[in-house]
């Protein structure tokens, strides 16, 4: 959570900024002290402490400060242990199982829920209006985007995964009021993805962005869901985002497959279930 307030803080109003720094330089008095204290402290106003925490994508200062207790208290690793060109197979295991545990643990730690829930409930109301859900990814992300697609049209949705540029933009340009469009990017500076986003948003689609804090696409997006982690988006071989990326994915389907609910979701599988028993041996 520090590091996600660290990357805000080049884009943050000075006064809020403020807040931030004083943040970053005491996390644990920060959690505990009051917010008249808080504001004395960063020489800004009540109001001004409360809109730091919003821009940080909590719903308020109790929100950011129980989650920014969890984050410093918890124990979780902070520094993400990179594979070397001299790691034995030990090494790489341990490393790459420690650095997703890491990130996955923060990751709950840091994650608003309140975004997490607009989104699963703009996700359901597509559903039940029969509108269109659309994911967007390049690259690495267009895996996890085809991934969504497999698990959210299984819940009655008409869903569809593209990794094109040029596909996106064409059916970016077809959404309409009432329909999803979910773009996902590990940096959050696809010119392609930045290019669908804001042609959803002017069809009147609802955007759902997840990707790194403070970046450009994060911005764009009607919801943003943060996915900030230690690995380096100038890698080829991410590991880490994606891992993350597919787990954000699962807890926004669960959550709408909730929302829709059992008795509507359970004869669909169940008829699912059973036409797939001929594609099994016995």
């Amino acid at each position: 959570m520090l590091e996600r307030i660290q990357a805000a803080l080049p884009k943050l109003p000075p006064a809020e900024r403020r807040v931030a720094k004083l943040a970053l330089a005491d996390a644990h008095a920060f959690a505990l002290l009051p917010v008249r204290e808080l504001a004395l402290r960063a020489r800004v106003s009540n109001p001004t402490v409360v809109r730091f925490c919003r821009s940080m994508g909590y719903e308020g200062l109790s929100e950011f400060k129980r989650k920014l207790a969890g984050s410093v208290g918890s124990g979780v690793p902070h520094v993400h242990r990179s594979v070397q060109p001299g790691d034995d197979t030990t090494r790489v295991f341990g490393k790459l199982i420690d650095n997703a545990v890491a990130a996955f643990l923060r990751y709950r730690n840091d994650a608003s829920i309140a975004p997490i829930d607009k989104a699963a409930a703009a996700l359901a109301a597509a559903q039940q209006a029969g509108r269109r859900v659309e994911f967007f990814g390049a690259g690495n992300s267009g895996i996890v985007a085809q991934d969504a697609q497999h698990k959210f049209f299984r819940l009655g949705i008409t869903a569809i995964a593209h990794s094109d540029g040029h596909m996106q933009v064409m059916s970016a340009s077809m959404l309409q009021p009432g329909d999803c469009a979910v773009l996902i990017s590990n940096s959050g500076r696809t010119r392609d993805l930045m290019n669908a986003c804001e042609i959803a948003r002017k069809a009147g689609a609802t955007t759902i962005t997840i990707t790194a804090s403070a970046s450009p696409l994060a911005a764009a997006g009607h919801i943003q869901l943060a996915a900030d982690h230690p690995e380096g988006y100038d890698q080829y071989s991410p590991m880490v985002s994606r891992l993350l990326h597919l787990m954000i994915i699962d807890v926004l389907c669960t959550c709408v497959a909730l929302r829709i609910g059992h008795e509507t979701l359970q004869p669909m599988l169940d008829e699912m279930k059973k036409n797939l028993q001929a594609k099994r041996y016995a």
